[in-house]
């Protein structure tokens, strides 16, 4: 799956606020995605790609719907 960089980056730096990136990367491995903080870096500062399980993951581990990491939050 191709992702824009941006979004995702945008969204995670979003949603995780009050979440450290070694927390982000622990809730991810006890998911059972293991991820190093410095790939949660990556993926924010657009430097990583993700696939879809990587996606799936980080989106349970934030408490966020999927869509979110896609599109972006919904402003209303």
């Amino acid at each position: 799956m191709k992702q824009d960089h941006r979004t995702l980056r945008n969204s995670v730096q979003l949603t995780q606020r009050g979440l450290s990136q070694r927390q982000l990367a622990a809730r991810c491995a006890a998911l059972g995605n293991p991820m190093s903080n410095t790939t949660v870096s990556r993926i924010e500062r657009g430097q990583r790609g993700c696939d879809v399980d990587d996606l799936i993951v980080i989106a349970q581990a934030l408490r966020v719907p999927f869509p979110v990491l896609l599109h972006g939050p919904i402003l209303q």
